[in-house]
């Protein structure tokens, strides 16, 4: 009887190793039908979204309002958050958000002649000309140039010359301290600090020392915060100038948005690995769309639902090489699984300024954390529906269905 027991758990044995080579080569078939066929990235991509937990295809389920841009419909509503055209052909950064009656700057790029269009649309909303915070992320020129400003009759424009600041939150480093533009953005940013305003470091802010506060209270009750986010480069020299970029996040009751700067891959493995980050409402896009940020270790802790670039899409202005312009091909591949809701503001243009507006000035607000509106001074047409999008990028199958 033993042995009859025996020789059926071999024949059973048997049989389930006849089971798994079967299904070995059935699943090899299927990844060789569909390498042939042309599907396989979209086999890989359900695969990914499966593990991620994010199975819409690259769709968002977040729904918002498209609706004429209208300052003085927007200015009602509790938080705002633009990103900003910058006037000219260069990419670069500066995003205004309006908390209650809290104003806040994030970076002034892209050149020097950028501070009289950035100014001209603040004005809309910041009507004291106080800015409560400003940030400046980090030292280069697309960034910080906005601050400078241009000169003329001795008197600058910039941005640190014609609004008076509360409080500076700075990058805590930079590897061109001697640089020509850096001395000019020290001058303008002492004469603000002359002028009272409290200047402390990410790592200030951070640490809790010098009068830095990880987290700001933005409206006084608590509804809307800013907390500026650790990563290591606060405090280890980085190669890389965009990793010492400051990154903080804007919570509104359960909505988080974050802005990163123009962080890196090391940054922003450190981001995820220091933060407890979870998914946000709204992505500022790594590094101009850059394909070394924005990383899909990031995105699959954030799983942003909407993801809005400052840049002039498809400018030469850093390379020549099409597929590396902003936004990238690796972005589009990076971002497409999480969502299709992608915004740029310019594009460069054969005309005489060699720009023009891609959705132009993008804004979103959300008065009550629960119904959220975008505002499009060009247009509202998604990254993937342009005709720049056709042209000169490969549509990943997460949006093709989308």
């Amino acid at each position: 009887m033993a042995r009859k027991s025996a020789k059926r758990k071999k024949a059973e044995k048997k049989l389930r190793n006849i089971i798994i080579i079967i299904l070995i080569i059935a699943v090899v078939a299927f990844l060789v039908y569909s390498y042939i066929n042309g599907t396989l990235d979209q086999v890989i991509n359900t695969i990914k979204q499966m593990i991620n937990g994010n199975g819409n295809g690259g769709g968002s389920d977040l729904e918002f309002n498209s609706a004429t841009y209208d300052p003085a419909v927007i200015k009602e509503q509790a938080l705002s958050i633009h990103f900003l055209e910058l006037g000219n052909k260069y990419t670069g950064d500066s995003v205004y958000i309006k908390a209650g009656d809290t104003d806040i700057l994030i970076d002034a790029g892209s050149r020097k002649n950028s501070a009289e269009t950035i100014k001209a649309y603040v004005d809309n909303f910041c009507t004291d000309g106080k800015l409560e915070y400003v940030i400046v992320t980090h030292a280069h020129q697309d960034h910080i140039a906005g601050f400078i400003g241009k000169k003329s009759g001795g008197v600058r424009n910039g941005i640190f010359t014609v609004y008076q600041v509360g409080t500076i939150i700075e990058f805590t480093n930079t590897n061109d301290k001697d640089g020509a533009l850096y001395k000019e953005y020290l001058e303008v940013r002492n004469a603000q600090v002359d002028a009272g305003a409290k200047l402390v470091t990410a790592l200030d802010c951070v640490k809790g020392t010098n009068g830095g506060q990880k987290v700001y209270d933005l409206t006084g009750d608590g509804s809307i915060t800013m907390e500026v986010l650790y990563q290591k480069f606060y405090d280890n020299v980085a190669s890389d100038e965009n990793d010492y970029s400051v990154c903080v996040m804007i919570r509104q009751g359960d909505n988080q948005y974050l802005f990163t700067g123009d962080l890196e891959k090391k940054g922003e493995e450190s981001l995820v690995q220091e933060n407890d980050l979870g998914k946000v409402v709204l992505f500022k896009g790594g590094h101009h769309g850059s394909g070394t940020s924005s990383n899909d270790f990031l995105l699959k802790e954030i799983k942003p639902d909407i993801v809005c670039v400052c840049c002039c899409t498809g400018s030469d202005e850093y390379t020549g090489a099409n597929e590396n312009q902003f936004p990238t091909q690796q972005f589009v591949n990076n971002v497409a699984p999480y969502t299709d809701n992608v915004y740029a503001t310019s594009i460069v243009s054969d005309n005489a300024d060699g720009y023009t507006s891609m959705n132009g000035n993008i804004v979103l607000t959300c008065d009550n954390s629960k119904d959220i509106s975008m505002y499009f001074s060009n247009n509202s047409t998604k990254l993937k529906d342009t005709e720049w999008f056709k042209n000169n990028r490969t549509c990943p199958d997460a949006w093709k269905e989308q």
